[in-house]
């Protein structure tokens, strides 16, 4: 459920701004969607019918006031990518590290709205949490600077711990090695 709530969001936070830029009413908004997984993939389809329902909600209906561009990205991203923007979508909504970084060499000017990657900050898709830059929002998994928060609330849960591991593919896109020394460097310094 938390999920569809996750999608639900992240549509209206694709689809509100583009009514603010004083469109006519009858302009059809045009939406890519680069997508990371295959598009028979089970859990793709359950993202997008949430996607598609925050949207309705919203009064985005499609076919009325939005289109989707799809493309899957499971061969060449970057072709695909580069297809969206000379398609001349409004905006890109994307998720996972090769994706993202095939749409921002793509462009530097359409929006780009990630459902989620391993590490934004690490990967150099935005320069801060806080202030992403460029033209590429939306969320990530693993934000650094709530580190000792977490850890802090493991011990509190789990008041006698005295050891934790964090297990992290260093090889992943979307993130590796800069970002577990971000975690182990602000960790260090976590009291418990």
């Amino acid at each position: 459920m938390r999920r569809r709530e996750f999608i639900t969001i992240l549509g209206g936070a694709a689809a509100w701004p583009l009514p603010a830029h004083g469109q006519q009413p009858n302009r059809v908004n045009r939406i890519g969607i680069l997508q990371g997984l295959a598009a028979s993939d089970p859990e793709w389809h359950r993202r997008f019918d949430a996607f598609k329902q925050r949207l309705r909600e919203l009064d985005w209906i499609e076919g009325r006031n939005v289109a989707f561009e799809f493309r899957f990205a499971d061969a060449k991203p970057e072709r695909l990518a580069a297809e969206l923007v000379q398609a001349n979508v409004d905006v890109i909504v994307t998720n996972a590290a090769q994706p993202i970084e095939a749409a921002r060499k793509a462009t530097g000017t359409v929006p780009i709205v990630m459902a989620s990657v391993g590490d934004a900050v690490g990967a150099n898709f935005v320069d801060t949490l806080a202030r992403p830059g460029g033209n590429i929002t939306g969320l990530t998994l693993v934000a650094t600077e709530q580190s000792g928060r977490r850890l802090q609330l493991i011990k509190e849960i789990f008041p006698n711990l005295m050891r934790v591991a964090a297990i992290w593919n260093g090889n992943a896109s979307g993130g590796g090695k800069p970002g577990i020394r971000d975690h182990v460097a602000i960790t260090s310094d976590t009291k418990c």
